[in-house]
């Protein structure tokens, strides 16, 4: 048997699970961890304790590894060794190693909370991060820490700090192993200039003109992996060059991706690959690897409620992990299609999951767990909370979960259910209409690519309308089919997953029906599931329409969707613009929207205010979300119209136009409060009651509906009413609206003139009056305007004693031929003060 570098450490693991609930195993990829360890565990746990069940993040490397295992048991799998992925099992009772992915741990746990029959638990390639391990993980040391303390742990990793999860399991031993690889010459080509088909063609080409040995190409994602295969079909021939082409990603039938990774004798083997083939999934012949640097990262946008993939850039363990699967049979090559300075700048790991992801899975697991708060379980990297509350009201939406958080009946059985929890419950709902022929065939649309798009014509149909796709597949299974404009490849992939739906509710197959296939039924099923992605048509015959969420989307111009009032936008691109563009949606009618989510339709009392007609406007509306689905005016009651108004006159001071006496009695206040500062007085400035304007003039506004309206508002009152009736007597003592003047008449003092109360009095009523007259108990003196007969100021003093003996001659040598009538006596300190003109004759 063929040794491993991990072969050193197996005493040492062996022991360390005998003495330690948890261990972590840090092994560089190629030591054998994968199919060795399970392995040799066997001895040290026999049947009695359970079973060892292992976690691959992947369905090729779990069934993969089972099958290597199985082989060097000289058995199949399903005996010692088996495994089980989403829709395919291979397990009996004999079996005592179970390599499983991610997901089906995590049901297996829902419906097993103490996982009776298994003693450990391996976590293999948990340096990926994928957000089910995770979650599997903390389900576990839950598990762990209240129902079995016997239940065991191994993390092993490639490329993880030891530090943080050996701490969070416990203070777990740590054992290391080094790995196998032979040497691996690197080679830059950084032509990042040139498309990705072209330049990797290029690699190619050098490759196999420098190099021997099969070539293992890494790209993003599947599209990129197409064109690339398409541009080297091109470029050689099979037949004559002896070269085979093999794509190799996650969405490609499971026959696709065996035939990926045999080997295959007599010709030299070109596999595209996504990052599925960086880790535990090991790829006969391979001693030269492409890669490109890139990879596509899921990321989720909390504003808009959309996952994006974005295409980025791979970290440096990433790219050290594909350079050394050219390295696993003996020396390779690695073609690096950028720079040595840009490897060197790339981050050192990418992100977990669990911070890019959308969480309405991750957080339905939890709810049905009976945890409605993360914080109560232990991760490594809790969940970012907008991604956490947005999964939530998504999981409200579709009735997943009630308003405290905890998981529904229908949540429940949606978890049961190996699909994200949106197609779930467009299954469940199917079940409850008798469709679920129709139900298993849209949700395999939405799950697989698109069959109208990628096709090998290259030709896209843009009209997102998904009834389209549905004739497609209707006329595929009456063998009637003419239109050739459907990728053959995605419609396979499809009617395969449409089958595999049907056979998870089995009880409910016999009511499928194709005949429901309507707009109405197909509307019934994605509101089921999509309620947070309905659209309403912004304008008449436009093609822009208003996501519940409140942003633009925009579909296609010859989409037949246009003249739909409302659609639902199951698939959106988010793009980099302010409005998404619609790759896949459905019409559906105002009535449909009502009766399937009456409980996300909110009654609404909009009141606001109209700035360009000065009023307020008042509806009664029914809204979903964003979207205003009615509207009816009505007259809004004082206790609504009030906070409005106050919010329109602090916004928008000049609406309110103070009467003169209010002025004057703002005045009055000012004055007094910096005559008596030791006296806490209120503050009605113009700053403090138009930024305030709800602590003293709400209670006024009866009857207020719009800015003319304002102006009967009795402001005089409203001021008073700051003030105690002490401070009023007060104010009144201390600025009068007037005071006597020596002539007899009483003259009205203006407080708004100024920091000073001015008296404007004509000068012979003032005759005889040696000081200035004071107010506020003496504490200020009037600023006196001493007026001509013509009511013309020829004088302004606080100093009327120094006027009457410096300045009083020189006005009456100006004045008094010009106002003859009017007295002007030599001595102003002893003549009679009057208002009238002089005596005829006199």
């Amino acid at each position: 048997m063929t040794s491993y570098p991990i072969d050193t450490v197996l005493p040492a693991l062996k022991e360390a699970l005998r003495t330690h609930s948890a261990v972590v195993l840090h092994a560089p990829p190629g030591a054998g961890k994968t199919t060795r360890v399970p392995l040799a565990l066997l001895d040290i746990l026999p049947p009695k304790k359970g079973r060892i069940v292992m976690l691959e993040p992947r369905r090729i490397a779990a069934v993969s590894a089972a099958r290597w295992m199985a082989q060097t048991l000289g058995e199949q799998p399903g005996e010692t060794v088996g495994y089980a992925i989403r829709f395919d099992a291979r397990i009996s009772d004999k079996t005592r190693i179970e390599v499983v992915t991610e997901g089906v741990l995590t049901r297996r746990i829902q419906a097993d909370p103490g996982l009776e029959g298994t003693a450990l638990v391996i976590f293999d390639e948990f340096h990926e991060r994928g957000i089910h391990a995770d979650l599997a993980l903390a389900l576990c040391l839950d598990i762990r820490s209240g129902l079995r303390e016997n239940l065991k742990l191994l993390v092993m990793s490639a490329t993880l700090d030891h530090g943080p999860i050996a701490s969070l399991l416990g203070n777990a031993a740590v054992i290391t192993s080094s790995g196998k690889s032979h040497p691996v010459q690197e080679r830059y080509i950084d032509n990042a200039q040139g498309p990705v088909p072209a330049r990797v063609a290029a690699a190619v080409r050098t490759a196999l003109r420098e190099t021997d040995g099969d070539l293992l190409v890494f790209l993003p994602g599947a599209g990129e992996i197409r064109a690339c295969v398409e541009t080297l079909q091109e470029t050689f021939s099979e037949t004559v060059d002896g070269i085979s082409l093999h794509a190799l990603y996650g969405d490609l039938p499971f026959e696709e991706q065996e035939r990926a990774i045999m080997p295959l004798p007599n010709k030299r083997k070109i596999v595209l690959a996504t990052n599925i083939a960086e880790t535990s999934l090991t790829i006969q012949g391979v001693q030269v690897v492409i890669d490109s640097g890139l990879t596509r990262m899921l990321q989720y946008d909390p504003m808009t409620g959309m996952n994006r993939l974005v295409t980025g850039s791979v970290s440096r363990a990433s790219a050290e992990q594909r350079k050394g699967r050219a390295g696993r049979l003996g020396p390779g090559v690695c073609y690096r299609l950028y720079s040595s300075h840009d490897l060197k700048s790339l981050p050192a790991f990418s992100q977990p999951e669990i911070l890019v992801s959308e969480l309405s899975q991750f957080a339905l697991e939890l709810a049905v767990w009976g945890v409605n708060d993360p914080a109560s379980l232990s991760w490594l990297d809790r969940p970012p909370p907008a991604a956490w509350e947005s999964a939530q009201a998504l999981l409200r939406d579709i009735g997943a979960i009630d308003q405290k958080g905890s998981a529904t009946q229908t949540g429940r059985e949606m978890v049961r259910l190996p699909l994200h929890p949106r197609l779930s419950r467009l299954l469940i709902r199917a079940r409850e209409l008798g469709c679920l022929r129709l139900g298993a065939d849209l949700a395999a649309l939405l799950t697989e690519r698109d069959i109208f798009r990628h096709r090998a014509g290259g030709r896209v149909i843009d009209d997102p309308d998904i009834s389209a796709r549905l004739d497609a597949l209707r006329q595929r299974r009456t063998e009637r089919a003419t239109d050739m404009t459907a990728d053959a490849s995605a419609m396979k992939a499809v009617e395969r997953t449409s089958r595999q739906l049907l056979r998870l509710l089995p009880k409910a197959a016999q009511d499928a029906d194709d005949d429901k296939a309507d707009h109405g039924v197909i509307a019934r099923l994605l509101l089921a599931a999509y309620p947070d992605r309905i659209c309403k048509r912004r304008d008449e015959g436009g093609r822009v329409f208003i996501h519940v969420q409140g942003r633009g989307v925009r579909l296609s111009s010859n989409s037949s969707l246009v003249s739909s009032p409302y659609i639902v936008a199951v698939a959106v691109d988010a793009g980099e613009k302010a409005e998404g563009f619609v790759h896949l949606a459905a019409p559906v009618k105002e009535e449909l929207i009502r009766s399937e989510c009456s409980r996300n339709i909110k009654k609404h009392r909009r009141v606001e205010w109209d700035r360009k007609e000065g009023r307020i406007v008042a509806a009664l509306e029914e809204r979903l979300g964003a979207l205003l689905l009615s509207s009816r005016p009505f007259v809004p009651s004082d206790e609504e119209a009030g906070p409005i108004l106050c919010n329109a006159v602090r916004d928008m001071p000049g609406m309110l136009n103070f009467s003169s006496e209010a002025r004057q009695f703002q005045a009055r206040v000012a004055m007094v409060r910096r005559a008596f500062p030791e006296e806490a007085w209120p503050d009605i400035s113009d700053e403090t009651l138009l930024s305030r304007p709800e602590d003293w003039l709400l209670p006024w506004l009866g009857g207020v509906r719009s800015a003319n309206d304002l102006g009967g508002v009795k402001q005089l009152p409203a001021l008073k009413a700051r003030l105690s009736r002490e401070q009023l007597r007060q104010v009144e003592d201390r600025t009068p609206l007037a005071i006597l003047v020596p002539s007899g008449s009483r003259i009205a003092i203006d407080y708004t003139a100024g920091d000073l109360p001015v008296l404007a009095v004509k000068l012979q009523e003032l005759f005889g009056l040696a000081d200035t007259p004071l107010i506020a108990g003496g504490r200020i003196k009037i600023l006196l305007h001493l007026l001509s007969p013509a009511r013309r100021p020829v004088q302004v003093t606080q100093d009327l004693k120094g006027f009457w003996s410096r300045g009083y001659e020189q006005v009456k040598k100006e004045l008094k031929g010009r106002y003859p009538k009017h007295p002007w006596p030599d001595d102003p300190w002893k003549a009679v003060p009057t208002k009238r003109t002089k005596p005829r004759g006199t």
